[in-house]
């Protein structure tokens, strides 16, 4: 059973579906008591890194959420925004992120006005190192919409980069905390590889 995190923002839905493919339990919820017994988490999100901090706080989930990651040591997978969330902070914005991970969200800047922002469309990945939750030695393409990225402090953070005008980490772990800037909910046969291996963590 993987428990989907709802703090008011994410595709929580698309993740549960992609889920359901797989033959995976899941259950989205904001509810304290569920969080408390969940085995595994998602924490999806799409928008504003500030909003998502704001909304975790207002639900009452830090406390939780915290414990669950920091504590007990649950596999905890960050998608989009919700990896960003797991960052230290984000030049979107004023408040801190959870801290789970030593990086920060840092937005695109091009000196090059012919790449776009967001970061929108499919895109190759280059898998830095052996993963539990991806192979290296296969190529693997993900669906991306995204207008900052993640910077981690520790290289040995770093599973899989993305370039795009700037290279950029796409994949990170440490220790229980995973992170994926792009959808594996949308990526079809490359976001169902990923969150199986998820779900056998």
């Amino acid at each position: 059973m993987i428990t989907i995190i709802d703090y008011g923002l994410g595709n929580l839905v698309s993740v549960k579906n992609m889920l359901k493919k797989l033959g995976t339990d899941s259950i989205i919820t904001d509810e304290i008591s569920e969080i408390e017994n969940a085995k595994k988490i998602i924490l999806p999100g799409v928008g504003a890194f500030d909003n998502g901090m704001t909304l975790i706080k207002q639900k009452g989930l830090l406390d939780v959420l915290n414990k669950k990651a920091t504590e007990e040591k649950i596999p905890v997978l960050g998608i989009c925004l919700g990896m960003q969330l797991l960052t230290k902070q984000s030049e979107e914005g004023i408040e801190k992120g959870l801290g789970w991970v030593d990086a920060q969200t840092i937005k695109f800047n091009f000196a090059d006005k012919t790449l776009k922002i967001p970061h929108m469309g499919w895109s190759y990945i280059d898998v830095k190192k052996e993963n539990k939750l991806i192979k290296k030695e296969d190529k693997h393409r993900f669906y991306f919409v995204h207008s900052y990225y993640v910077k981690c402090n520790d290289k040995e953070d770093i599973v899989a980069t993305c370039n795009y005008g700037t290279e950029f980490t796409c994949i990170f772990n440490h220790g229980n905390i995973y992170g994926a800037q792009f959808h594996p909910e949308k990526s079809l046969k490359f976001g169902m590889e990923l969150l199986s291996n998820f779900n056998k963590l």
